[in-house]
């Protein structure tokens, strides 16, 4: 056994020998994967989708749900959850399983921090590493527009925007795109759309509801309820969906340095 402390402080008793291990994170789901646990992720969340294999794992919780009874089936030597949202739940598995926590990024270069620490904690630091170097490698052949303003929208059951303490606004800070709402020291927020129109930002990118289908005219009719004739983003044409019907930026695993970034940094 190894004591280690999780990013809530508590102290967790982690295996050495991990065989079962259940994640409650998409993107350490994606993680673990990519660092060649996926015959150990034996439990996982509906909402962890990347890669594809992973939604073949059993569902065992949600994001602040989770059920003992499920768990105890399943015998984890370990279980891996985010801070915040995902606290209670963490509190409530600690009593009962090996529950590790690990720091919800704030960050870019936290999102690439995460990879090292869940190699470290399954005892897989030399691969966790490894792919720290590739994503990094990776960042080098990025092309880097010029500075624009952008407002980023995603729909949590509900339109949702980000402020200086999210990993989102670093990413888009980082690909030369200033979001209007960059200077409100909160991790999200609620968005106030006569401000987004006073704002008037040069990008509007709007990443839908996680599964949900896109009509066609999506993009329209949300400009004719919002009344946002008049955004430069609308009459240049600068109004973008995020691709597929999973989430995009409001994901930090391994993918956002392999997809979201090389997506961004095409946008005209």
């Amino acid at each position: 056994m190894v004591n280690l402390i999780d990013d809530r402080n508590k102290e967790v008793i982690v295996p050495e020998r991990i065989e079962r291990i259940i994640s409650l994170s998409p993107a350490v789901t994606e993680i673990l994967f990519e660092l060649g646990l996926e015959d150990k992720v034996v439990g996982v969340t509906p909402f962890c989708v990347r890669p594809p294999e992973a939604t073949k794992r059993k569902k065992v919780a949600s994001y602040g749900y989770a059920s003992i009874e499920q768990f105890e089936k399943l015998k984890p030597d370990l279980i891996l959850t985010v801070t915040g949202y995902q606290n209670p739940v963490a509190d409530q598995l600690s009593s009962h399983f090996h529950t590790f926590s690990f720091r919800l990024p704030s960050s870019l270069s936290g999102v690439i921090d995460l990879v090292t620490k869940v190699g470290v904690v399954t005892g897989e630091e030399e691969k966790g590493r490894s792919l720290e170097r590739h994503l990094w490698e990776q960042m080098k052949n990025l092309r880097i527009g010029k500075e624009r303003s952008v407002y980023f929208e995603c729909d949590l059951s509900g339109p949702v925007t980000f402020g200086s303490l999210s990993y989102i606004t670093d990413v888009l800070q980082f690909m030369n795109l200033k979001p209007i709402y960059s200077k409100i020291p909160k991790e999200w927020l609620y968005p106030d759309l006569e401000f987004v129109k006073q704002s008037d930002p040069e990008i509007v990118i709007i990443e839908p509801k996680m599964f949900s289908k896109r009509a066609p005219d999506m993009i329209e009719r949300m400009i004719a309820e919002r009344k946002w004739q008049e955004l430069s983003a609308y009459r240049n044409g600068k109004i973008y969906l995020t691709p597929g019907e999973f989430d995009f930026l409001a994901h930090h695993g391994p993918s956002l340095v392999l997809e979201v970034l090389p997506w961004l940094s095409k946008l005209e």
